[in-house]
């Protein structure tokens, strides 16, 4: 265990454009309790006008970065979590910002531009009590 101090009510999101991992502060820690994964998306298509040199692989992400941020909407809607800890890659960060409703932003708490998505629990405490001690 670390010297991370979060309320048990904050939920950390750990994502790529590829999948997405949620994790729950409790009082022994930090645990998985969620796993998002694209399925097909070949019908959800993603938000806004897409740039004509995108790659279909960039579009797929897109498209589920626009999944991901719905979903934390729901999740804040129905008040599953107080705060959010937002931790991504920087192009999946980039395409979720501007997605994310008002009430899932009045939950963060902060961003992280990493990929942790393979991390163990630990190395996940470690970076982030790192990360939130500055």
């Amino acid at each position: 265990m670390t010297d991370l101090k979060l309320s048990e009510n904050t939920l950390i999101f750990i994502a790529t454009g590829e999948e997405a991992k949620l994790f729950r502060m409790k009082e022994y820690g930090v645990r998985q309790y969620d796993h998002w994964e694209p399925g097909d998306l070949a019908d959800q298509g993603p938000s806004g006008k897409l740039p004509p040199e995108r790659s279909d692989k960039e579009t797929m992400e897109a498209t589920f970065s626009k999944i991901m941020a719905e979903k934390l909407y729901k999740l804040a809607h129905a008040e599953k979590f107080d705060k959010l800890i937002l931790c991504a890659d920087p192009e999946t960060l980039g395409e979720m910002r501007p997605l994310l409703h008002k009430e899932v932003e009045n939950k963060l708490l902060a961003e992280i531009d990493k990929t942790f998505i393979n991390s163990s629990t630990d190395d996940i405490e470690r970076s982030l009590a790192k990360a939130m001690s500055n």
